[in-house]
């Protein structure tokens, strides 16, 4: 069965929060429904659909370069920037490491740029700068990163084109 990328519907938040929920359990890093909506701007957020079932998604809004969203509450407001910044990239586990989170990844940089973006951020968290690393996104040691994301956590960040090269 064939996997589609296709933009997130009302319908799909609560299969989205049970897999934010099923891969971040245990950590700082569950936020909850309300919080993550609040981190998806439309015509920017995808999911992996899988027959009907989403077993995968991808979570970004504009935000100010070198900031990132706080994992304590809700954004309080719509933010203009040049900057996308990718808050949350999740595929289930039993699909993991098939390229599935690269498409996501590729898609959302394609809309990036249409829509104009300069520069993408995200914080990889959990080990996971190497996979970022090969996305074309690279640290950025000066940015200030509020403690929920836990140790190790990076704030990296690309040029777009740099990103659709790296893809």
């Amino acid at each position: 069965m064939a996997h589609h990328i296709r933009g997130i519907t009302e319908a799909d938040w609560p299969q989205v929060v049970a897999l934010e929920w099923e891969a971040y359990a245990g950590t700082s890093l569950t936020e909850g429904e309300a919080a993550l909506r609040s981190r998806a701007s439309a015509g920017i957020c995808f999911v992996l659909d899988l027959g009907g079932r989403i077993v995968g998604y991808v979570l970004a809004l504009p935000y100010p370069r070198f900031g990132c969203p706080d994992l304590t509450r809700p954004e309080p407001a719509v933010h203009r920037s040049a900057n996308l910044h990718l808050h949350d990239l999740v595929v289930t586990a039993p699909l993991r490491r098939r390229g599935l989170g690269t498409r996501l990844v590729r898609h959302l940089t394609d809309v990036a740029v249409t829509r104009g973006f300069e520069t993408m951020s995200l914080i990889a968290v959990a080990g996971k700068e190497s996979f970022w690393r090969a996305g074309g996104y690279l640290p950025d040691q000066g940015a200030p990163l509020p403690a929920g994301y836990g140790a190790g956590a990076v704030y990296m960040s690309t040029r777009l084109a740099a990103a659709r090269k790296a893809s």
